[in-house]
């Protein structure tokens, strides 16, 4: 997780070239928002840690805000919305998009191929304000949070709050105004009214969401609203905390400083936040706003307003907008995990000289450029082009991937045999330089699936279970039921058991859970997996399939490599003595670096990308044991189908293994599906 700087121009009070009339340039604010942008970056950088500098941000951002559309008020002038916003993104997306595209073209050239896709997403996601809403779908995402490193554009998260923000805040600001003038209500009484309501329930929310799933929390909207609503609250407020004495602003300027600079070392930023905890930061840099300028020689705001300080202020957008990018990239080059003092502090030049030259060179002259501010169409028309630098060459990436794509699917069946390469007898047919399927770039996606949420009589009474239950398309009079229960270990084998089932005429279903193995007694390794699967065992049996599908062993990258999946045994006979069948299927290997990585990264024939049988699978099956034990239990291994007898490579059969380092591809589950068949039909009599 990054931080964040405030989207207002250097200078600017929102999106205004100067404050508004009647208030007047506060060098000790361009000097706070300066510092904060070098505890981001320096945090970043040389600490590996947050720095609590977004939260800053965000109350600076609403503080300027708001005294922009206060002011607009006061001196009887329109709210002009549309005008205000086009305004405002024509100067901010300038910028963004020099730094995406130009992120997006180094990416191609440092980053291995299987993480480009992210990067392609999360292109399009940062230029449309959306990326933190990327971030929090992937935040709790099993499958993709397990192993993927930092994308360079993830610190777009923060813009995109703001950037929503800086939509809505203005619509309550006009919205109060008009009530304001139609009932001959007191403005700021009625603003501090909304946004102390805001700032109470967005707090309350963000407390309680963040105890309870902080990893979301961080990237939430809604979650970090109070922190735009205390800077508000603050601009409100300020006029008439004027009877504050020069000791009392200098003692509150120092203590805010300090303790912002403090902040990301006592607390854990990035665990704890956005909480209560956050109050710290916010309440810090209110202390230095209150302080003010204080005329006094022994005031933070004599340090602050230091000219180095406020010149940096002038690039601070800028700079935060290219640190995190310049980070990432360089240490994907360099192989390293984190930056040096030396390596960090060249890293910080860098970021400063791109800085320097994107608004030496983009951001001033596109924001001095006086023919979009005629009209609203031409303003519309400079904010369409900005997004058409960024969109254009999106697009054609996507088109010449989808087209390659294309060209290898159409000569797969002969050139990507998969896990029939290990069939005994088979004999390659495939070209000697064909591609590995899935390409790099379709990795992430290559998930199985059954492609329909669940229906009819399959849908599942409690409402909790209907978003993880999924089934394929059958006939209207199958031969057999099948549900798949369990985690992403049973999930990825639904490429498999949907290939057997189309061909058999069964009606295959599943209810999933990311990170739950499926069993019938609680495990106390997880409360809501727990109730998950009490959930799913009360729907069952009030609706039982013929069968039940499962994983049943635990592979794993340390001492034991393997076990039997906990509860196995007893689930099996809960379900035996209700005459539905079940079937284990024994884990698939893991390993504790990204397979796919490592052969994008150094070909096929690495031996970095493999690992010996016996140092991932237990030498004989854990599920050996419970043969003929439970009558109506069966057992499908396909180990030998996903290592050698000696190696489990990332790569049999020109196809990717692994998607990561632990799940298996949907292409290659695919291609074991007419083994996995006849397997099937040994084990349990069903064909």
């Amino acid at each position: 997780m990054s931080g964040a700087v405030t989207l207002v121009s250097p200078r600017e009070t929102s999106a205004e070239p100067r404050p508004a009339r009647g208030t007047k340039f506060r060098p000790e604010i361009q000097g706070l928002r300066s510092l904060a942008v070098l505890m981001v970056v320096t945090y970043h950088i040389w600490f590996g840690r947050v720095s609590g500098g977004v939260d800053i941000f965000l109350l600076i951002s609403a503080f300027l805000m708001t005294l922009q559309f206060v002011g607009r008020f006061e001196r009887g002038s329109q709210m002009a919305l549309i005008k205000h916003w086009l305004h405002l993104f024509r100067r901010l997306l300038p910028a963004a998009a020099v730094v995406i595209v130009a992120t997006l073209a180094a990416s191609y050239f440092l980053l291995p191929r299987t993480r480009f896709p992210d990067v392609v997403a999360q292109s399009w996601a940062s230029l449309f304000y959306v990326e933190n809403r990327v971030l929090q779908a992937e935040a709790v995402d099993y499958y993709a949070g397990d192993h993927a490193l930092a994308s360079p554009l993830q610190h777009f998260w923060s813009l995109s709050i703001q950037g929503q923000v800086f939509i809505l805040w203005p619509l309550i600001f006009a919205g109060a105004a008009f009530l304001a003038r139609r009932y001959n209500l007191r403005y700021r009484a009625l603003l501090s009214y909304i946004f102390a309501a805001i700032f109470l329930a967005s707090l309350t929310f963000s407390i309680y969401y963040t105890a309870t799933n902080q990893s979301q929390a961080y990237f939430d909207t809604g979650a970090r609203l109070w922190e735009f609503a205390l800077g508000t609250l603050l601009a409100l407020f300020l006029p008439g905390l004027s009877f504050l004495s020069q000791s009392v602003r200098v003692v509150l300027g120092w203590v805010g400083v300090l303790a912002m600079v403090s902040c990301g070392f006592i607390l854990d930023v990035e665990g704890a936040f956005p909480g209560f905890v956050a109050l710290w930061p916010t309440l810090a840099a209110s202390c230095v706003i209150l302080a003010g300028q204080t005329n006094s020689r022994w005031g933070v705001d004599r340090i602050l307003s230091a000219g180095p300080l406020v010149r940096l202020g002038d690039n601070s957008y800028a700079l935060y907008l290219w640190h995190w990018p310049v980070l990432v990239l360089a240490l994907a080059w360099s192989g390293k995990e984190h930056a040096g003092w030396l390596s960090g502090s060249l890293i910080i030049a860098v970021s400063l000289g791109l800085a320097f030259l994107t608004t030496r060179f983009v951001e001033k002259p596109w924001r001095s450029w006086a023919w979009p501010e005629v009209r609203r169409r031409r303003a519309a028309l400079a904010v369409a082009l900005c997004l058409a630098v960024v969109a254009v060459p999106l697009t054609g990436v996507q088109l010449q991937q989808h087209f390659q794509a294309q060209a290898v699917m159409a000569e797969s069946q002969r050139n990507n045999p998969g896990a029939l390469a290990l069939v005994p007898g088979f004999v390659s047919a495939a070209d000697s330089d064909a591609p590995i399927l899935p390409l790099p770039e379709q990795l992430k996606n290559d998930w199985s699936s059954l492609g329909n949420r669940c229906s009819g009589d399959l849908e599942p009474e409690d409402r909790s279970l209907r978003s993880s239950c999924s089934q394929n398309t059958a006939p209207d009079k199958p031969a057999k039921t099948v549900l798949v229960l369990g985690d992403s270990h049973a999930q990825q084998w639904l490429a498999a058991i949907d290939a057997v089932g189309k061909k058999n005429g069964w009606r295959v279903y599943s209810i999933l859970r990311a990170g739950c193995r499926y069993t019938i007694a609680a495990q106390g390794r997880s409360i809501p997996c727990d109730t998950f699967n009490a959930a799913v065992t009360e729907e069952v049996t009030d609706n039982p399939p013929d069968a039940i599908i499962t994983v049943g062993t635990v592979a794993a990258v340390s001492s034991p490599a393997e076990k039997l999946s906990p509860g196995l045994e007893a689930t099996a006979k809960f379900w035996t003595g209700k005459h539905v069948e079940m079937v284990a299927i024994r884990d698939n290997p893991r390993f504790n670096f990204n397979i796919a990585e490592c052969v994008a990264n150094k070909g096929i024939e690495s031996p970095d990308c493999e690992r010996a049988e016996r140092d991932v699978l237990a030498a004989k099956s854990p599920l050996a044991p419970l043969h003929g034990r439970v009558p109506g239990l069966s057992f499908v291994d396909m180990t030998d189908l996903i290592c050698d007898g000696k190696t489990c490579p990332g790569v049999v059969g020109n196809t990717f293994v692994y998607k990561d380092n632990n799940h298996l591809t949907r292409t290659y589950v695919a291609s074991m599906s007419p083994v996995f068949g006849q397997r099937l039909a040994e084990s349990t009599g069903w064909m």
